[in-house]
């Protein structure tokens, strides 16, 4: 009997530290971490505000980690391909993603075969930059200003088409909502993110498109597009002569977009906190907010960054534009 009980009592204090030595070495290993560089996915191709946001902001983040990260573009379907990467990798603090409002919000509504679940499958790291939308047309498009360009798309909308970064980009949704607003239904012409739609755009292949101030601002200075109206509460700095949708007499049209960093889900979490010091440490640092601002890109106040308020903002977001995009009945496969 005694045995008995001492080999009982052995089975499960050896069990207890079974269980206990997962957890002690991922907290051994959180604290070495990082001990080689990070992948940072960006979900849409090179030059767009997403990885241009991405790469300022990481930049500053390698050197208060002591690694370097490396930015890996990975387009298609809207940023889903990347996102379901990201997704996909290993949960160990060295692949993250620097997602957006398209990848993880509209996408649930378009995508009915969607890979990942963005309010479940990644572990939120903080919310890194937001931005506003701008109405753009080819640089020969007839209209002059907003409300000549509302009754001309209104009237010839069967003969326009519009370029996006793919069905769930942030581009496409903005433009969905614009559209929805106006009543009309040009042809939707996708690519592989919002730099090759806006070469499209400045080649006049495509009539008119929503896109980022990043995008806008050096073509609408180089006088190779026109810039109807930017969708924000105030003019933008870096397209000082391009009116609000307020001002311009389009006040429905109000939508903003952003960026922000994801890990795989069961990240562990003293890696995800390191990564949220570095990044809260980026969107403080003088420079960094200054380059963000050259794009256009607003920074979060204290109390909108952090990984709480990250999901809770995924949470809200799905719930805003699934009606939207519901109400549009436009699918991806």
């Amino acid at each position: 009997m005694i045995a008995a009980e001492i080999s009982r009592w052995r089975f499960l204090h050896l069990a207890a530290g079974a269980v206990a030595l997962p957890a002690v070495s991922r907290f051994a290993w959180a604290q070495t971490y990082p001990s080689r560089p990070i992948t940072v996915i960006v979900p849409f191709a090179p030059g767009g505000g997403t990885d241009v946001a991405a790469r300022i902001i990481t930049d500053h983040m390698a050197r208060t980690l002591g690694q370097q990260f490396v930015v890996q573009n990975v387009v298609g379907a809207g940023g889903t391909v990347g996102s379901t990467r990201a997704m996909r990798a290993d949960p160990d603090g060295y692949t993250i993603e620097m997602g957006q409002m398209g990848t993880h919000a509209a996408a649930v509504a378009f995508y009915p075969n969607l890979a990942y679940k963005p309010d479940v499958d990644f572990e939120p790291i903080g919310l890194a930059s937001e931005y506003a939308m701008v109405i753009a047309a080819k640089k020969n498009f007839p209209p002059n200003d907003l409300n000549e360009f509302v009754a001309f798309v209104k009237t010839n909308f069967d003969k326009l088409n519009m370029s996006h970064a793919g069905v769930g980009s942030i581009f496409f949704t903005n433009c969905l909502l614009l559209n929805s607003i106006l009543g009309v239904k040009p042809t939707l012409v996708p690519f592989n993110g919002g730099a090759p739609a806006m070469v499209a755009l400045v080649g006049g292949q495509v009539d008119y498109m929503c896109t980022d101030v990043l995008g806008a601002a050096p073509q609408l200075q180089a006088g190779t597009i026109k810039a109807y109206a930017i969708a924000a509460a105030e003019r933008s700095p870096a397209l000082p002569n391009v009116p609000t949708t307020r001002e311009a007499g389009l006040p429905e049209f109000q939508s903003s977009a952003w960026n922000a960093l994801f890990a795989p889900k069961s990240t562990p979490k003293p890696i995800l906190d390191k990564l949220t010091d570095a990044l809260d440490r980026a969107l403080d640092d003088t420079n960094v907010r200054r380059r963000l601002a050259e794009i256009a890109n607003d920074i979060p106040d204290k109390s909108r960054r952090g990984q709480m308020a990250l999901q809770m903002l995924v949470k809200n977001e799905i719930a805003r534009w699934t009606p939207i995009i519901e109400a549009a009945n436009i699918k991806a496969e």
